[in-house]
């Protein structure tokens, strides 16, 4: 499908057409197309049309009606608002140019995300897709190319280009110096592969490599919770932990209760009876290949680890209690199977903490426990703490970056003094 030759790399191109094409004429395009100012009405009537046809065609995919509804036009007026803000007297807010995007295969809705960001600051967009099709990346591609067809979006047709190609030095070179801002989601290893290829000196990168999220509960407070609300904390952890499989890098896979012994066997119980319902109810299931992955996964990890014991509970729901904190980072099955670990309190986790710690999602805790934490770890790691059912919301804060500034430039305006 994808393929290239010395002289005339060729991309396999997903939109705004399909087809081979070849390299060269990708960029003349791009550099050719009209360029619109942030934030401009076009783009806002885009993208609201785009998010109002993808929550028709995406009903009873939860992963899409997600992204559907972060993108409808109140959101986005929103993000306007909170872009305006950036500017000042002398100060004017500029797309940066060509943004060069090149998302994560695994998490098959991210690129939307960043594209959309990069997008709505005016800038245009080139995006490596994997060649592998998906029935969720086919459907928003499907959706984006009939929203562009739409008469009244015939600037936005050639802003946005999404293509594959193979693991193709070459081509990857030729993308990143004619961008930008090149942005490489998809773990240590991609982000090392694509730095081989380098920047125009002007550019700037942005780099979502390898993370790890966990999540935190209070178990005293948890017990005090009714049954109603221990189900709808049970649907929030779900939605945080099983899309994606568990493998998005915001998805936990610790779980930490802070409590006294007997406080965090009672609501560990609790909490994963629900748990293992709600995965019931929605239907969750893991083939067999992935079971057995699992299982061989969780014994090596009880060699590894201090792992107390192994809790199964289904095919789809597995506990590993550590004794103690231990480095659980790195290769994992994912599939529902959760670390956990009890503390006395939420900064017992301080020392442990490190710079890849990316999502912390929690339960019944104060605001003022969870500020002590960020303030006690002082950059340590954790970019993001956020309540139960957030944890794989999308935010112009990600991994610690502004991403409404990384796809701004600012143009210094001094006045003459009259």
């Amino acid at each position: 499908m994808t393929g290239s030759t010395l002289d005339t790399p060729q991309v396999f191109l997903r939109l705004p057409t399909r087809g081979q094409q070849t390299l060269e004429s990708v960029l003349a395009e791009l550099r050719g197309a009209p360029t619109l100012a942030p934030y401009d009405p076009i783009i806002l009537d885009f993208c609201a049309a785009f998010a109002q046809r993808l929550s028709r065609r995406s009903r009873g995919v939860p992963e899409l009606q997600a992204l559907a509804f972060w993108m409808r036009r109140a959101e986005l007026i929103r993000l306007k608002a909170n872009f305006e803000v950036l500017a000042t007297e002398q100060t004017v807010l500029m797309p940066r140019g060509l943004v060069f995007h090149v998302p994560p295969a695994n998490v098959d809705t991210i690129f939307i995300y960043s594209w959309l960001m990069s997008l709505l600051a005016g800038n245009r967009n080139v995006i490596r897709l994997s060649s592998r099709e998906t029935d969720q990346m086919n459907l928003i591609l499907d959706v984006l190319n009939e929203t562009l067809q739409e008469e009244s979006f015939e600037l936005m047709r050639g802003n946005t280009v999404m293509l594959s190609y193979g693991h193709d030095r070459d081509i990857t070179t030729a993308l990143s110096l004619a961008a930008d801002v090149r942005v490489i989601w998809g773990g240590d290893r991609t982000v090392a592969t694509i730095r081989q290829s380098p920047l125009a000196p002007h550019a700037t990168e942005l780099t979502f490599p390898d993370r790890f999220s966990l999540a935190a509960v209070h178990a005293e407070r948890y017990l005090a919770e009714t049954d109603d609300q221990h189900r709808t904390v049970a649907e929030h952890f779900f939605n945080d932990a099983f899309w994606f499989d568990q493998m998005g890098c915001s998805s936990p896979r610790l779980l930490v209760w802070v409590g006294e012994g007997a406080a965090v066997q009672q609501a560990s119980q609790t909490f994963f009876a629900h748990l293992q319902v709600v995965t019931q109810t929605k239907g969750y299931q893991v083939d067999t290949a992935t079971a057995i992955n699992k299982l061989t996964f969780a014994m090596r990890a009880a060699l590894d680890h201090p792992v107390q014991r192994f809790n199964r509970l289904s095919n789809e729901v597995a506990v590993l209690p550590l004794a103690q904190f231990a480095e659980v980072r790195g290769e994992f099955c994912g599939a529902g199977l959760f670390y956990q670990l009890q503390c006395n309190a939420l900064t017992d986790l301080v020392p442990h903490i490190e710079r890849r710690d990316q999502t912390l999602s929690y339960h019944s805790f104060e605001p003022e426990e969870l500020r002590q934490l960020v303030v006690a770890l002082n950059g340590r790691g954790l970019d993001r703490l956020v309540p139960f059912g957030e944890a794989l919301n999308f935010n112009r804060y990600w991994d610690g970056h502004d991403l409404l500034q990384a796809f701004t430039r600012r143009v210094y305006l001094q006045l003459e003094n009259k």
